[in-house]
């Protein structure tokens, strides 16, 4: 291990606040470009909000990526509300961030409800197939510079291998909820001496009080609306619990969600089985959360409430716990971040993270994207595009999505 390290750490103690409509801006611009899952999203935000705009500092963005790693929910969505809630100076720069994040898929996949068999062919599905490389790309560069920060030594190196290891064997949710703990112990062996004296805190603008608040919220919620069904009838509060039900139990992101979906939608007969793996498979053609995919079951359903109605209230229902929960974590959050041991603990969870996303290159970014010489071709450069040359990640998202396509027609 190191020797210890006495002066203070790099870390910004006041970082200037913007206002929920600048949020709004770029994180409208962040849901019309984050394709590849919720892995690469996090890839998107760390280069548009860490390294480019610098809303907040590197172990920072790790630390609230390892809190939401903890928590059910989307975690990219998770991560972006917080960050609004950061650079907006309070809920409404929170909610300014998810809206506009959310709702471009979420438009997009609504209108392909009224017309999903349209989506279909050869070039469509090389189109689908280049934005997959987009995400080996994105995640790629995410781990290459994480990794530089996060894992400087051959302690925290070791910690975020031995991630991988427990990434792989276990796999799922427990395995990478696992390795985050595993590497916090670790942290705490490891990692004490080179703790340095923080300068100052990087504090969110939620109360205790309201983060109290906002867990009772995410438990009544929870508890009340399938007692309230199950006396009434009433068939909008049904579909809202089934969707908040499937938003509560979920980690790992918007692909573990879709089993839970489907017994809930498909099982009762809500949802055809052909409409919901056709809505599945638009789904990943779109930018954003996948999450968004209840906007489109909301909409087709058989049973009232359908269309417009039921697609926004099976949109809110399934984000709203995974939103009160982030809510309501994040002053303990950064109280507990402040404690030596805690943050002993956190750079060895940040070391882990970078192995979890390691993990996540090879399954499923890499396994379901590569299959050929040609695909590690195409991802190589997109990789290449973005660390060497700088470009902009939203022109390697239409590089390699046309390049897909062309492929199909020679």
């Amino acid at each position: 291990m190191k020797s210890s390290q006495t002066a203070p750490a790099e870390f910004e103690v006041e970082r200037p606040r913007g206002n929920p409509a600048e949020v709004f801006r770029v994180f409208l611009k962040l849901g019309f470009t984050s394709f590849g899952g919720p892995i690469a999203h996090l890839g998107y935000f760390r280069h548009e909000l860490v390294v480019r705009r610098r809303w907040i500092d590197e172990a920072g963005y790790a630390d609230l990526v390892a809190l939401c790693q903890f928590l059910p929910g989307p975690a990219s969505s998770q991560v972006g509300f917080a960050l609004g809630i950061l650079r907006g100076n309070g809920l409404a720069g929170g909610f300014a961030a998810w809206f506009a994040f959310t709702m471009p898929s979420a438009f997009i996949l609504l209108i392909f409800a009224l017309g999903a068999e349209a989506f279909s062919g050869p070039v469509a599905g090389g189109f689908l197939h280049g934005l997959k490389l987009v995400a080996v790309a994105v995640v790629s560069q995410a781990i290459w510079g994480m990794a530089k920060v996060l894992t400087p030594d051959r302690e925290r190196a070791g910690i975020a291998l031995a991630a991988v290891a427990v990434t792989a064997f276990i796999g799922g949710t427990f395995g990478q909820t696992g390795a985050i703990v595993l590497g916090s112990v670790a942290g705490l062996w490891l990692c004490r001496a080179d703790v340095p004296v923080l300068a100052g805190r990087l504090s969110f603008p939620v109360s205790r009080r309201c983060g109290v608040i906002a867990l009772v919220c995410f438990a009544v919620l929870f508890l009340a609306p399938p007692i309230v069904a199950g006396v009434t009838g009433h068939e909008a509060v049904a579909l809202f619990d089934a969707f908040y039900r499937s938003g509560s139990l979920v980690f790992g992101g918007g692909h573990v969600v879709l089993p839970l979906l489907q017994a809930e939608v498909v099982a009762p007969g809500w949802v055809t089985k052909e409409a919901f793996l056709a809505g599945y498979g638009l789904a990943q053609a779109v930018p954003g959360p996948l999450f968004t995919f209840a906007a489109y079951l909301g909409a087709v359903m058989g049973p009232t409430p359908n269309g417009l109605a039921g697609a926004v209230i099976a949109l809110v229902a399934v984000f709203l716990p995974g939103l009160l929960l982030v809510y309501g974590m994040l002053p303990f959050w950064d109280a507990f971040r402040l404690r030596p041991a805690a943050q002993a603990a956190m750079r060895g969870a940040n070391a882990a993270v970078v192995g979890i996303l390691g993990a996540a290159l090879y399954s499923p970014v890499w396994t379901n994207a590569v299959l050929s010489p040609v695909d590690f071709a195409l991802a190589l450069a997109g990789f290449l595009l973005l660390v060497m040359w700088k470009m902009p990640p939203w022109i390697v998202v239409l590089l390699l999505a046309a390049s897909g396509a062309l492929l199909q027609l020679v």
